[in-house]
């Protein structure tokens, strides 16, 4: 059978038959309520994101499928964390927490795009970009969340589905977040001061300064803000 394809870009859950999507629709003949309201459906977990949308229409039956793009796991995360980019060192630094509600709705958001086959299996997905971003997962490194996931932890909130936050969750997860601002800057200066010690000691040879600023464990954007400009060239 023949079909057809349109495609808009529509803010998650507040799709109308106001353009561009009803003018694009309507002369296709298809059910134009049933298809808005499939879309807010679909859509509804991405309140404030544009999102693209396809409707796939079979010429004949009007019948129609409603195809969601997604932008990346990353890009969600950082939504949900409320932070504009993950850390630039996620071993060393956490810039965030999230709780396993927040994981699920995400998981949810990407299911399409994820290979797991069951709910636990997609928030394990997703758990395991949080690690390589620095975002915490219930107040722990990733990676032991991923370890509390498989002993079971969290599995009554998995099979529940519940994605949205209490007041108080999200009280708590503020005075989280700024606690890990206020642990970050404090880390920050105490590799900024060990830098300069070693920039000090080391002042005849700066490409060995860089070196054992790395082989320390200072983080590369304070290397670079702080070693010496014909080093960073070389």
């Amino acid at each position: 059978m023949a079909k057809e394809t349109i495609e808009a870009l529509i803010e998650g859950g507040k799709a109308t038959a106001a353009p561009p999507l009803g003018p694009a629709l309507g002369p296709t003949g298809i059910n134009i309520g049933q298809v808005v309201a499939e879309i807010n459906k679909k859509t509804a977990d991405f309140k404030g994101m544009k999102v693209p949308v396809k409707v796939i229409i079979e010429k004949e039956t009007k019948e129609f499928t409603i195809e969601i793009g997604t932008p990346p796991a990353a890009a969600l995360i950082k939504k949900e964390a409320g932070v504009p980019k993950g850390a630039s060192n996620p071993l060393a630094e956490k810039d965030a927490d999230l709780l396993i509600e927040q994981i699920i709705k995400i998981s949810n958001m990407k299911q399409d795009a994820l290979l797991g086959n069951s709910t636990k299996t997609r928030v394990k997905e997703i758990v395991g970009t949080c690690q390589s971003m620095g975002i915490l997962v219930e107040g722990m490194p990733a990676v032991d969340a991923l370890k509390a996931i498989d002993e079971g932890k969290f599995d009554e909130k998995i099979k529940s589905g519940k994605t949205e936050l209490s007041e108080e969750e999200k009280k708590h997860l503020e005075e989280e977040k700024q606690r890990l601002a206020a642990e970050m800057e404090s880390r920050r200066k105490e590799f900024e001061a060990q830098a300069k010690v070693i920039l000090k000691e080391m002042k005849d040879d700066p490409r060995k300064s860089r070196k054992r600023m790395i082989e320390v464990g200072i983080p590369m954007p304070i290397i670079n803000e702080l070693a010496p400009a014909e080093d960073k060239a070389k």
